[in-house]
């Protein structure tokens, strides 16, 4: 086995750089470290410049996704045991960089805020009548699509994103799925109106890589496709019902 690892990296530092340029390191290998161990000994034992972000280092936070030989990835869930040949890492795909490996998210949190992701409800029960109720079937309809971490692998996998940033994406589209089948939630017909949108669901063209990527195996695509099939439904009730 090999005593160190080959890290090509594509560092990008707007002060000096007029575009990413490649930099290589070796690495102590250990079949235990991650990727991000990695970037942290590289900044603290070869290159104190390098930038990147993290905090959990447990795959809950979603800070640090990269790419990784082209495939988005989490850094803490990522381990040089799998990349013996070596591994090329940079800043996800299809956002704006803004140094080295951390990229500008803004578009991708405004997305999120977008579809209102909350519960809403006009009449909410009183103190006194104690909380809302869920069985189990309720709670299965949503559970699924409310593990993101919004980490932005899927947006990074997704073709259609890379192509139109207008287009809302998998994970905002997932989540506004989530509170849509919440039994608690009456906000469907405010967020219907962002899936009918041409940016919507009907955006989607299914390719499936966003729910391949994802590091907790959320499934966005299908909720994107779950998104089209209510989307048709308000499409053939708007052409027997226009007022409703």
């Amino acid at each position: 086995m090999a005593d160190s690892i080959k890290i090509d990296i594509l560092r990008y530092r707007p002060e000096s750089d007029k575009e990413p340029v490649w930099q290589s390191y070796d690495v102590p290998f250990t079949n235990e470290m991650s990727l991000l161990e990695a970037l942290a000994y590289i900044k603290d034992e070869l290159d104190p410049t390098l930038s990147y972000r993290w905090s959990c280092r447990m795959a809950i936070c979603g800070s640090c996704g990269m790419m990784v030989n082209g495939v988005p990835k989490l850094g803490c869930k990522t381990f040089l045991r799998d990349y013996k040949n070596g591994m090329k890492v940079e800043a996800l795909a299809n956002f704006p960089i803004e140094r080295d490996l951390v990229v500008d998210m803004s578009d991708f949190i405004e997305k999120l805020e977008a579809i209102k992701p909350y519960i809403i409800n006009d009449n909410p029960r009183a103190l006194e009548d104690g909380c809302h109720t869920q069985s189990p079937k309720q709670m299965a309809q949503y559970k699924q699509f409310s593990m993101c971490i919004n980490c932005g692998l899927c947006y990074a996998a997704c073709p259609q994103y890379g192509l139109d940033k207008s287009f809302t994406g998998p994970a905002a589209l997932a989540l506004l799925h989530r509170y849509n089948q919440d039994s608690r939630d009456a906000g469907k017909a405010e967020r219907m109106k962002i899936v009918n949108a041409e940016e919507g669901a009907w955006g989607c063209t299914f390719v499936g890589y966003c729910s391949k990527v994802c590091p907790k195996d959320v499934d966005p695509a299908a909720a994107i496709q779950l998104g089209k099939v209510d989307s048709a439904k308000d499409y053939v009730i708007a052409m027997f019902k226009p007022g409703e």
